[in-house]
């Protein structure tokens, strides 16, 4: 019988978690999602399936996230959630695990502190924190020892990450609470005021998938929606065009492309020169929204590249980096907070 290994990597995402271990690889990766009984208070369902109650649920059940913006708003029940991850792949461990969890750059001591003390709760033997663009660079294959300046633009569900890194360390970081789950959003506020139609956050995702865009397609396309209109109560389909939703994503996008202008111009001349040839690299799910990176190209001037591993390349550098941790020459080094 083969043990799995006592490291792990999580990218303890708002909208997703993935789960890497040592020598195996991404071994999970599901909704940040749980469900609880309101009666007694106990946990009904993780994951996945709590994912497919959301907005499905009698009153007794009720499925949320019990992360925001990236960092813990329920402690309880993220303990809960890591807890139920953990013994999902590893349920054989004769030790407890080590654990890297990646976190946005701009988290504060007391969100760190809660994220690690919801780890141990939940069974970790040690827990490391790492910063996002530092994992997802790492993920993503690029050698972050050098003196080399590069820009990781790292978009998840709740934040994005705008961070340029050399020597293994931030130089510039930016952290803003704009992200996936912002496009989704608009995509819901859109349809509400264009069409007084009422639709879910899943819906709302499916669109952002299918039609989303913030750069003219080649050519335009549309998608039946279907909702609850606010005017009849009754239900109702409409069909909405990529444009529409170009539209309705502007602001959202807009203050991405601030953010990656603002860190630009706090980074040292030499550094911008580096990126200016080496371009930016994009990573997290919230990168995929169609033509991001033709719209990031377009605004900064500079070529931007998606990585290929683009949706676990931060969860995968978080345990690539505790693989190693042990051989750093300097292990209190600034992205390792214990």
């Amino acid at each position: 019988m083969k043990l799995f290994s006592n490291d792990i990597g999580i990218d303890l995402g708002t909208a997703t978690v993935l789960v890497y271990v040592r020598g195996k690889g991404i071994v999970l990766k599901e909704p940040s999602v749980v469900a609880i009984d309101m009666n007694t208070n106990k946990l009904y369902a993780v994951g996945e399936e709590a994912r497919r109650m959301l907005g499905r649920t009698p009153d007794a059940i009720r499925a949320i996230r019990p992360l925001a913006d990236g960092v813990i708003s329920d402690y309880d029940l993220t303990e809960a959630m890591i807890k139920s991850f953990i013994n999902k792949v590893c349920k054989r461990r004769l030790f407890k695990p080590r654990i890297m969890i990646c976190v946005p750059s701009g988290v504060t001591e007391v969100e760190q502190r809660a994220v690690i003390d919801a780890a141990h709760q939940a069974g970790a033997r040690k827990v490391y924190l790492i910063e996002e663009p530092i994992a997802a660079a790492i993920g993503a294959g690029v050698d972050i020892s050098q003196p080399r300046g590069m820009m990781i633009v790292d978009i998840g569900g709740g934040t994005t990450d705008v961070a340029v890194i050399s020597l293994g360390s931030i130089v510039v970081s930016r952290s803003i609470k704009i992200a996936g789950d912002e496009f989704d959003e608009a995509v819901i506020k859109y349809i509400r005021k264009r069409y007084s139609l009422n639709i879910g956050s899943r819906t709302a995702e499916d669109v952002k998938i299918s039609i989303g865009c913030v750069y003219p397609r080649e050519k335009d396309i549309s998608i039946d929606i279907r909702g609850g209109s606010l005017l009849t109560g009754l239900p109702q389909t409409v069909t909405v065009s990529s444009e529409e939703i170009r539209g309705a994503f502007e602001d959202v996008v807009s203050e991405i492309i601030e953010a990656v202008k603002t860190t630009l111009e706090e980074t040292p001349p030499e550094l911008v020169g580096d990126i200016l040839e080496d371009g930016i690299l994009l990573t997290g799910g919230g990168s995929l929204v169609n033509g991001l990176d033709k719209r990031l190209k377009k605004e900064t001037g500079i070529d931007v590249f998606l990585a290929d591993d683009i949706v676990s390349c931060v969860a995968k550098g978080s345990g690539m980096a505790l693989e190693n941790i042990d051989s750093l020459s300097d292990p209190t080094h600034t992205y390792y907070k214990r």
